[in-house]
């Protein structure tokens, strides 16, 4: 069970899209106790982040998630709703966002992502220890590839190079095809990836990802 709520009076453009405020939340019944009475603590997910209406991309920042809220009633989730409304900064995201526009990837470094995104997953314990955390698996690795290619709004320049903003969007894009109760995890794991390679591109830090 999902729920969301947009809000087009908040809206904003990047890179020519138009983001809208959106607020939701998914029934995280992997985590509840089934077994239980009426009354006892339930699991929800909720975020509050900007939807992209070129494609309807969920863009979900660190502030504007809650990945194990428990509660037992309706107003319990209201009143927990309205505190990650109070404490998500907008206007810092939609900075974030704009800002990924400004970051490239050369086609040798974005063919090195893509083969680094797939070996991750396979890596030691020890090793991904190490590792700034992917959450994204074969299935969606692949529908970016394909996306890098194919995509009417966020494929590659015609030198093969992409910036942060197009790679960002192949990866929400791909999250699509997630199940629901790893959808918004997911979704966060996008943006704070793309922001790790960011980080790397303009201060010139090592990547395992980009190395």
């Amino acid at each position: 069970m999902a729920f969301i709520i947009e809000v087009p009076t908040i809206s904003t453009d990047v890179a020519g899209n138009r983001l809208n405020l959106t607020i939701g939340g998914v029934k995280a019944y992997s985590l509840d106790n089934l077994s239980n009475k009426k009354g006892a603590d339930e699991h929800f997910k909720v975020f509050i982040g900007f939807q992209n209406k070129v494609c309807t991309n969920l863009c979900v920042s660190t502030d504007g998630f809650k990945a194990d809220l428990t509660v037992r009633n309706m107003q319990e989730l209201q009143n927990a709703i309205y505190c990650l409304l109070q404490q998500h900064d907008a206007a810092r995201q939609i900075a974030q966002l704009k800002s990924l526009a400004n970051y490239q990837l050369t086609e040798r470094q974005f063919v090195q992502l893509i083969g680094r995104c797939k070996l991750y997953n396979y890596l030691p314990a020890q090793v991904k220890a190490d590792i700034y955390p992917l959450q994204f698996g074969d299935t969606q690795i692949s529908a970016i590839c394909k996306d890098y290619y194919k995509d009417e709004s966020f494929c590659r320049s015609d030198d093969g190079s992409i910036n942060l903003w197009r790679l960002y969007n192949l990866f929400t894009g791909a999250n699509k095809s997630s199940y629901i109760d790893t959808f918004l995890d997911r979704s966060l794991n996008a943006y704070q990836f793309t922001e790790q390679i960011k980080f790397a591109l303009g201060n010139q830090r090592h990547s395992w990802f980009l190395s």
